[in-house]
């Protein structure tokens, strides 16, 4: 095939792709933003909500821009059915605004943030008399400007492939400083279709889930790692032989084969969900807090910290028995916590999960196995 014609075929494969994408561009004013916010016509999921991390000097010196008339870079949208729009990038000027106005519900800030408190303004270079000012001082010519104050909307429309929403929301947002890898997942792989997103969601408040990582601190929560141990979890029980590379790819590149319509893979909910259930209900009731947590230097008790090689080893390792193990049954928990705990103090397995270069397949596979043959003597 010549060059020509390979080129033909570029053209042709740009041509077919831009034929399903619909876009739109609109300038709104923050005003008219703000009534879409309260009538729920413009949506910032609960999820995309957290990446808000402008401190509140950001948030008053955009205010300050929009009063001298500076230029504001565009807002992307999604339309949604019934002409709704999902904010897919734009959270940090839309939130600082809504702060602005009083009209920001923001728990996970330090400090919080309540729909009702209004950003005083603070550490603006250009006008500094305004801070220490809240909206209701200023002026009625100087909030109407504020209130008019437009902004470009490129909104892409409903008609449009569910690949190029996705796609167009990972291109903006990745290498982001404020978004961690599931957070991202979180905001963009629900684009191609919700309902894996969603299971993951779910299955991170099982409250045996939730007692087997109390030791998580409140940032790591906040960046949804949580939720990221829930995929973790599936990804390598489901394709641990295609796992060849980075970890974070590994399971950005799972949940788009889970979530994309287009593939034909197939994921049962129901029984993924029960074994999921069934293997932290064991965790939990074997050493709770403390399975993910490694030995002390003395070998005597273990710490109540976490790591991801443990929980890969044990949360895989244990699948190896799992169908023959009962919850209920207070031997098989006695004889798989014993089983634990001689993993966790065996030198050879710490060995496997402590020091750099862990996160590739061969180890993987070696802590995994490890667990397998220990817990095979359970029973």
């Amino acid at each position: 095939m010549s060059k020509e014609t390979d080129l033909v075929q570029i053209i042709s494969v740009i041509d077919e792709t831009l034929s399903n994408v619909h876009t739109q561009s609109l300038d709104i004013s923050f005003n008219e933003l703000v009534d879409m916010y309260d009538n729920c016509e413009l949506d910032i999921s609960p999820d995309y909500q957290r990446l808000f991390r402008w401190s509140e000097g950001s948030r008053s010196r955009f205010i300050e821009s929009l009063l001298l008339e500076m230029p504001v870079p565009p807002i992307y949208v999604i339309e949604e059915e019934e002409g709704k729009y999902l904010l897919i990038d734009g959270l940090q000027r839309i939130s600082s605004y809504l702060h602005f106005r009083g009209k920001l519900e923001a728990p996970y800030l330090d400090p919080p943030v309540k729909k009702g408190e209004f950003l005083t303004l603070s550490d603006c270079d250009i006008v500094k008399e305004i801070n220490g000012l809240e909206f209701n001082d200023f002026p009625v010519a100087l909030k109407m400007k504020l209130k008019r104050a437009f902004i470009r909307v490129e909104v892409v429309r409903k008609g449009s492939n569910p690949k190029f929403k996705y796609y167009m929301f990972k291109r903006l947002n990745n290498g982001g400083v404020d978004l961690t890898a599931q957070q991202l997942r979180n905001c963009t792989i629900r684009l191609l279709d919700p309902k894996f997103n969603d299971f993951i969601i779910e299955l991170s408040k099982d409250p045996d889930f939730i007692d087997c990582i109390k030791s998580l601190n409140n940032e790591r929560l906040l960046g949804a790692f949580d939720q990221e141990l829930v995929l973790r979890f599936f990804t390598f029980k489901n394709n641990r032989d295609d796992f060849k590379h980075d970890v974070a790819d590994f399971m950005t590149e799972y949940m788009e084969l889970v979530s994309d319509p287009d593939n034909k893979y197939v994921f049962d909910y129901e029984k993924e969900r029960a074994l999921f259930k069934k293997t932290f209900s064991l965790l939990n009731k074997t050493l709770g807090e403390f399975v993910f947590g490694r030995p002390n230097k003395a070998k005597d008790k273990l710490l109540n910290s976490f790591s991801a090689l443990h929980y890969e080893a044990f949360t895989l390792g244990l699948q190896a028995i799992i169908n023959k193990l009962e919850p209920t049954d207070d031997e098989h928990i006695e004889k798989l916590k014993q089983a634990f705990l001689a993993v966790k103090y065996d030198d050879d397995f710490i060995r496997e999960t402590t020091g750099g270069g862990k996160n590739s397949p061969g180890p993987l596979k070696n802590r995994i196995e490890f667990v397998e043959k220990a817990v095979e003597k359970v029973l």
